[in-house]
């Protein structure tokens, strides 16, 4: 289980992994992440990094090394990582690497509720889904074997995510088959109730007795 961490905002993990190669100030910081595609890699509001830092200060995981001057710019404020700043580093890679965690994808939300839509609606938003999908999974592919320069170790995260979407397009691929060709068990219960408006009395009857738990 995923244990409550004094800065828990993966931006602050992004930071603490982003300093370990020299200290920074916060501007640095976001231009190198940036530059890194971590904003691809987690979910990162680039607004509260100023507060993300002061957070990782206040909890002695990052300090002040000094401060810097560059032209009529502002004076800016200069961090580096402490030794307890590379023992949190290390103790979070370790949880989110060996400790599996369930994520709750928007696509899922939809799928829960894919009966407010027809077959032939849900059909053709899946062969729409497919389309980009599969020119994203290409083009990314592309870039990655492009990347000839880098070693693997770091793309790996690029290779999880081609791999998450392969999977994605292979099982949605399925289901549309399963739609299209007309073997998705209770389909003609579906249709009817689109058909008519009124629920067929099995389906109302799954829908009151709810989902099995966890």
């Amino acid at each position: 289980m995923a244990k409550r961490r004094k800065v828990g905002n993966l931006l602050g993990l992004a930071v603490l992994s982003t300093v370990t190669a020299r200290p920074m100030h916060p501007y640095e910081m976001a231009s190198l992440m940036r530059a890194r595609g971590k904003d691809r890699d987690m979910d990162i509001k680039w607004g509260s990094l100023y507060t993300v830092v002061g957070n990782l200060e206040k909890h002695g995981f990052l300090a002040v090394e000094g401060s810097v001057r560059e032209g009529a710019r502002p004076e800016r404020t200069v961090y580096r990582i402490t030794d307890a700043g590379r023992d949190e580093l290390a103790d979070w890679v370790r949880e989110l690497i060996g400790v599996p965690e369930r994520e709750r994808p928007r696509f899922e939300a939809g799928l829960s509720v894919l009966g407010a839509l027809g077959p032939d609606e849900v059909a053709a938003l899946l062969r729409g889904r497919l389309d980009s999908m599969d020119r994203e999974i290409a083009a990314d592919q592309a870039a990655l074997d492009g990347e000839k320069e880098v070693p693997r170790l770091f793309l790996l995260e690029a290779e999880y995510d081609l791999a998450m979407r392969r999977a994605e397009a292979a099982w949605v691929r399925g289901l549309l088959t399963e739609i299209e060709d007309g073997t998705l068990p209770h389909l003609d219960l579906w249709r009817s109730f689109h058909a008519t408006g009124e629920m067929p009395p099995e389906i109302a009857e799954l829908a009151e007795r709810g989902a099995p738990e966890d």
